[in-house]
């Protein structure tokens, strides 16, 4: 898909990691970045910003095909309903997808990331095998599928093939349901190096990402970082930890040694990890990740659905540690949403207000925007800058359907307004490295999105139907 290219853009109000700026003029390279800015009068007569631009953040974790089985899970099916459950329905869901069902589900997917304020996405990819659970004849095939979502439109892609081998703690044997997820080291290397070339032609980032220290034995784990080096060194590692309760217990049950004690015993933790959730920490655990440059990638909207707990984020940005924002379960699509559950989970946890802001940055939804676009772009891969030189030249334009609500609202508190009571989150022009791929909140191929993903879901709702009858 051809994107219109600008060369630069005049901004009247903008977020840079100083705050925000007014009539600030950026100029793009070649490559989507950053290579100069300046507070003046637009001399170079780049087209003009007159609403409040943020830096487009970094969907740090997703798993797209997740997106078409929203709703199907908010049935009590147990007398204790829970994360287990809901991944009872989640693995019968995957057992349904075609190729074609995925491309289409993930392009519908990214468009509404792209509208909900998103610029990037970082896809946690672990739906590798044919329904039976046997490889493709190209190991590659569903990845393949998401490098096409990711072209069409226009959202920028870190791809991560996830290494998942077994059901628990220990190497057990994987369950029947996992059966479209499980890879050998040997089968994941192929992959791996099958995906390198068409990722460099469509200018995507390629990471690894064990599944987790329940799905990938330390010795597994140790082969996938040997695996990276030779590959694809310094590239981003993602692994999910600490998310449930049950996690924690059932690696204390194994060897004594809690999720992220276990994981820094085995790995050597730097600013190129991401560690997804890391819900339930120690104190000692809290320091070890921050001290690392990890980012903890969180996803509040996901946790709050799944009921994993609240983050000990207060304690964490208090440490310096960094963190993002995923969508995950992409039951939402805005990075407002997930930034508002986050502040909200301190507020309700905490009994105070304005938990997430700093002394430097007062207004918390800045904080919290400028902190989560610099830690999905760590986790991904991509320079951290923001807005400045350096950055990317990745942005949002936020808006509002009814300009009067915000009359009353000074300019720097217009992100506020977007986050903590935004009234539909509204987005107007969206820019990915220096392409505009959302104009006006309408992308150009977005009927097409929107059909294929309605013939898709017909296709996928009648096997489901079928399955249930049997």
């Amino acid at each position: 898909m051809a994107f219109e290219t600008l060369k630069g853009a005049h901004f009247r109000l903008a977020l840079t990691p100083d705050g925000w700026v007014r009539n600030l003029s950026v100029q793009f390279s070649p490559d989507g970045l950053i290579q100069s800015a300046a507070e003046d009068d637009n001399p170079e007569g780049f087209a003009v910003y007159d609403n409040p631009v943020v830096p487009g953040i970094t969907d740090l974790h997703s798993h797209a095909f997740q997106y078409a089985m929203a709703g199907l899970s908010e049935v009590r099916r147990n007398p204790i309903d829970s994360f287990w459950s809901w991944r009872d329905i989640m693995y019968f869901f995957a057992l349904t997808l075609s190729p074609e069902d995925l491309q289409a589900i993930a392009a519908r997917l990214y468009l509404s990331l792209l509208k909900g304020g998103y610029t990037g996405i970082v896809e946690f990819h672990y739906v590798h095998n044919d329904l039976d659970g046997t490889p493709y004849a190209r190991r590659e095939e569903l990845s393949l599928g998401i490098f096409e979502a990711a072209q069409a439109t226009g959202l920028d892609l870190t791809h991560l093939p996830v290494f998942y081998a077994h059901s628990n703690f220990g190497g057990l044997t994987p369950t029947e349901g996992q059966r479209r997820f499980i890879q050998s080291l040997d089968g994941y290397a192929e992959m791996l190096d099958s995906l390198r070339a068409p990722a460099k032609a469509a200018g995507h980032t390629l990471g690894i990402a064990p599944h987790s220290l329940r799905a990938a034995t330390p010795e597994e784990i140790a082969k996938l970082l040997e695996l990276r080096d030779d590959l694809i060194p310094d590239s981003p590692v993602h692994i999910h930890v600490a998310e449930q309760v049950k996690e924690v217990e059932d690696a204390l049950a194994w060897n004594g040694r809690r999720p992220v004690e276990q994981l820094f015993d085995i790995a050597p933790v730097d600013a190129r990890w991401c560690l997804i959730h890391a819900t339930h920490l120690d104190d000692r655990e809290v320091g070890m990740i921050a001290k690392s440059g990890a980012t903890v990638g969180l996803c509040p909207m996901t946790e709050a659905n799944l009921g994993d707990g609240i983050f000990r984020a207060t304690d964490y940005i208090a440490q310096g540690g960094v963190f993002g924002i995923g969508s995950d379960s992409n039951i939402a699509t805005f990075a407002a949403q997930e930034l508002q559950q986050l502040e909200y989970s301190q507020r309700l946890r905490d009994r105070q207000r304005n938990v997430l802001a700093a002394m430097d940055t007062p207004h918390v939804a800045a904080n919290l925007w400028n902190r989560a676009a610099q830690g999905g772009a760590r986790a991904s891969g991509r320079p951290e800058q923001g807005l400045a030189v350096g950055g990317m030249a990745s942005f949002v334009e936020i808006t509002s359907p009814e300009p009067a609500a915000m009359l009353p609202v000074d300019p720097e508190a217009a992100l506020d307004f977007h986050v903590f009571a935004g009234r539909g989150f509204h987005i107007g022009d969206v820019v990915v490295r220096g392409k505009k791929v959302i104009s006006d909140g309408h992308h150009p191929l977005e009927e097409k999105i929107v059909t294929d993903y309605a013939v898709a879901m017909a296709r996928v709702a009648e096997r489901l139907s079928a399955r249930k009858a049997t």
